[in-house]
């Protein structure tokens, strides 16, 4: 039986913890605090994913000697990453975005090696085992398949990519343009407006992927649209909710004291402008979204300055 170790017992950890167990591996769900650790061991409920109890079959610790594993899902926020501790075995990336301070991908982060998971997936739906399909990417074929073979299921379905680059820049972008459609519903912009700005974002994903050596279709699948799909018309996500919030008025201050959640759109909206910049590339929608964040403008000036850009063929 393979052992699998989770390591970050966020929501996103925990409900992995559950889909591992229930693809046949024995699973260790490993948390950074020892005594957040003891307590969910204790009571098998992690407050953060509330209503779905862990089976004794799961160990929780802090220890390290936990971390060993045959496969290692590294499930803590990207601005995290390269502190987060690792064992023995294969690594996947479960966290989306990039890093603020170098303009990294997860897995630049960690020096290349490894695989990827990403998809359009809501922790607490993967957690209750409802239907759904990701994508695990990584260059070497063995890795992706043994990857895709222990962590499968029969309502989790998993493809494979040969295309790391353009897996990991769906799912930092997706983050970037879900705060921007929920800024524009929660400005009363319409649904017109959510529509051509995905639409428009989605183009955004793959010309940043093919300038950054991956494949602008890609992003055309669960990677990129599928995620898109999900966490621009979903409340269950945070980077929608935060711009929601951003549209109804509210200030960035304001959001995210009350967010316990990561909204990983934040940071990583300008990391991806500057690096797509460096590349010589345009990110119009993310770039909104850096100045909308920073204070810079607003979301009526935003959408001004969107609708006002040079007309040209689609």
């Amino acid at each position: 039986m393979p052992k699998v170790t989770v390591i970050g017992a966020g929501a996103w950890g925990t409900a992995l913890a559950l889909q591992a167990q229930l693809a046949g591996n024995a699973v260790t769900l490993w948390a950074r605090d020892p005594a957040r650790a003891a307590q969910i061991a204790a009571s098998r409920h992690n407050p953060r994913l509330p209503g779905f109890p862990l089976p004794a079959s799961i160990d929780v610790t802090a220890d390290r000697a936990g971390l060993a594993a045959d496969v290692q899902l590294l499930a803590v926020p990207v601005q995290h990453l390269a502190g987060a501790p690792r064992g023995a075995g294969a690594v996947v990336v479960c966290a989306k975005g990039m890093e603020a301070a170098t303009l990294r991908l997860p897995l630049e982060i960690l020096g290349g090696a490894g695989a990827v998971l990403t998809g359009p997936n809501f922790a607490h739906e993967i957690a209750a085992g409802l239907p759904a399909a990701a994508v695990v990417a990584a260059e070497d074929p063995a890795l992706r398949h043994y990857v895709m073979a222990c962590l499968g299921s029969a309502a989790f379905r998993l493809y494979g990519s040969a295309d790391p680059i353009g897996a990991q820049i769906g799912g930092a972008a997706k983050n970037v343009v879900a705060i921007a459609a929920g800024a524009v519903i929660g400005a009363g912009l319409g649904e017109n407006a959510r529509a051509a700005l995905v639409t428009r974002g989605l183009a955004e994903l793959g010309r940043l992927a093919a300038a950054l050596g991956g494949r602008a279709e890609t992003v055309a699948g669960l990677s990129g649209m599928g995620d898109l799909l999900l966490t621009c018309t979903g409340t269950s996500s945070r980077n929608f909710s935060f711009g929601l919030a951003l549209g109804r008025g509210e200030t960035l201050a304001d959001i995210l004291a009350r967010t316990s959640a990561v909204v990983e759109g934040v940071a990583t909206a300008p990391a991806l402008v500057a690096r797509a910049a460096a590349a010589g590339l345009e990110l119009p929608i993310c770039d909104a979204v850096a100045s909308l964040v920073a204070g810079r403008t607003s979301i009526a000036q935003s959408m001004r300055d969107l609708l006002a850009r040079p007309r040209r063929d689609e």
